[in-house]
């Protein structure tokens, strides 16, 4: 009896960002130096729902004020 495993990703907790913390860029300014790829703005303020998710690593932020 064949047994198939779903894939699943798991799936990060949203970063919480504040209008202090913007422009956006991921990765953050305090980032680990082993831990990054190239830095992209990412412009949550203009999104309806004020999240936003990095194209390079599936981070996800989200605005709170």
């Amino acid at each position: 009896m064949p047994h198939t495993a779903a894939a699943s990703t798991p799936v990060q907790p949203a970063i919480q960002v504040s209008r202090k913390d913007l422009p956006l860029s991921c990765p953050p300014p305090d980032a680990p130096v082993w831990n990054l790829h190239p830095r992209v703005y990412l412009p949550i303020e203009d999104e309806p729902h004020g999240e936003a998710v990095c194209p390079y690593c599936g981070a996800r932020y989200v605005l709170t004020d």
